[in-house]
């Protein structure tokens, strides 16, 4: 009978667990976070060369408004963590790009 007590363990699960604390499933809400996250590396670390403003401003602000929608409609606690790590990030990378160039530097005018 030890069968019917172990539970599945991995880092699969440790992220269901923590995203979905309260055991319902949130697709929509873990994807919005899991993107914000990607998008907070993607403008944080291209904001580091001058040359990649426009990655990075763009990046940052796609991740300010997936952010800002994610906080909008999360459900559980490690969501809106999640959300705000990312939200943090992408600003970062979003204000460094805007002072490197903007959104549209050298491509228009």
């Amino acid at each position: 009978m030890t069968e019917a007590v172990r539970q599945p363990r991995g880092p699969r699960t440790l992220v269901g667990a923590v995203l979905n604390s309260d055991g319902k499933p949130h697709p929509v809400e873990n994807t919005l976070a899991a993107a914000t996250i990607l998008l907070g590396v993607i403008a944080a670390v291209s904001s580091l060369w001058t040359g990649l403003h426009l990655l990075s401003s763009w990046s940052g602000l796609i991740g300010i408004l997936t952010g800002a929608w994610g906080q909008f409609i999360s459900a559980t606690t490690g969501e809106r963590f999640l959300l705000i790590i990312g939200l943090g990030a992408c600003a970062f990378g979003f204000f460094l790009g805007m002072a490197h160039g903007g959104l549209f530097g050298g491509l228009i005018g």
